[in-house]
C-alpha cells in the first residue's frame, strides 16, 4: 500500500507516450539501469530485518554455516559399524571392554533395525497411503488457492485498467477543453488587439477630418 503522502500520477494502462515517442523508452531503460546499479548504504525502512536461523540449535546453525562456506561434508564414521578386535597383543582389559561395548551397541542397533523393519512391513503401506493422500489434499488446496489468487489478480488488473481508462478519458477531455479555452482566449485577445488598432486608426481619421473641416 502506498503512503498517503505519495502522489501517483501515472496511468500505465492509458498512457502511450513510450509508443508515441520511442526515444523516451531509451531514457526510461537508462534510468532503470542507473537505479538498479545503485547499492544503498542502508536497506529501505520497509525491508524486514534479517532473520537469524536456528538460534536454538547449534548443530543446525553450524551445518548452515558450513553450507554457506561451501565446505565439504565430513566423512561418515564407519568405525561404529565394525567390530574391531583389540590391536595390542595380548589386549588389555580396557581394550576388550571397549570392543565388547561396541559389539553390544552393534547388536542393539541390529535389533532396533529389525524391529523397525517389522513395523514398516506391518504398518508402512497404510501409513504411506495416508501420507500420499494428505499430500494430494495439500496439493489440491494449494492449486485452489493459486487459482483464486490468479482470478483476484486478473480482477484487480481489470478494475485498475477500467478505472485508468475512465480517468484517462476524463483527463483527455479536460485537457482538450483547456486547450480549446486557451485557444479561444488567444483568439479573443488577438481580436481585441485588432479592434484597438482599428479604433486608433478611426480616431486618427476622425482627428484628420476635424482638422480639415
Amino acid at each position: 500500500m502506498a503512503d498517503q503522502d505519495d502522489v501517483l500520477d501515472s496511468l500505465p494502462y492509458y498512457d502511450d507516450d513510450l509508443q508515441k515517442y520511442p526515444f523516451l523508452k531509451d531514457k526510461v531503460e537508462q534510468e532503470i539501469a542507473r537505479e538498479l546499479g545503485k547499492v544503498p548504504a542502508t536497506p529501505h525502512p520497509r525491508v524486514p530485518p534479517e532473520v537469524e536461523l536456528f538460534t536454538n540449535n547449534a548443530i543446525l546453525k553450524g551445518e548452515l554455516a558450513r553450507i554457506e562456506a561451501k565446505e565439504q561434508f565430513p566423512p561418515l564414521d564407519s568405525l561404529r559399524y565394525q567390530l574391531p578386535a583389540p590391536t595390542s597383543k595380548p589386549g588389555t582389559d580396557d581394550d576388550w571392554k571397549a570392543a565388547l561395548d561396541n559389539a553390544r551397541a552393534q547388536l542393539e542397533h541390529q535389533r532396533i533395525r529389525q524391529t523397525n523393519l517389522t513395523l514398516l512391513q506391518t504398518y508402512g503401506a497404510n501409513a504411506w497411503r495416508i501420507h500420499n493422500y494428505q499430500l494430494e489434499q495439500q496439493a489440491k488446496n494449494i492449486d485452489k488457492t493459486l487459482e483464486e489468487l490468479k482470478e483476484l489478480t486478473v480482477e484487480v488488473n481489470r478494475d485498475r485498467k477500467n478505472s485508468q481508462d475512465r480517468f484517462g478519458k476524463e483527463l483527455t477531455a479536460l485537457e482538450t477543453r483547456w486547450t480549446n479555452l486557451i485557444s479561444n482566449v488567444l483568439q479573443i485577445e488577438m481580436a481585441n488587439v485588432a479592434l484597438e488598432v482599428e479604433l486608433d486608426r478611426l480616431h486618427k481619421k476622425e482627428s484628420e477630418l476635424a482638422d480639415t473641416a
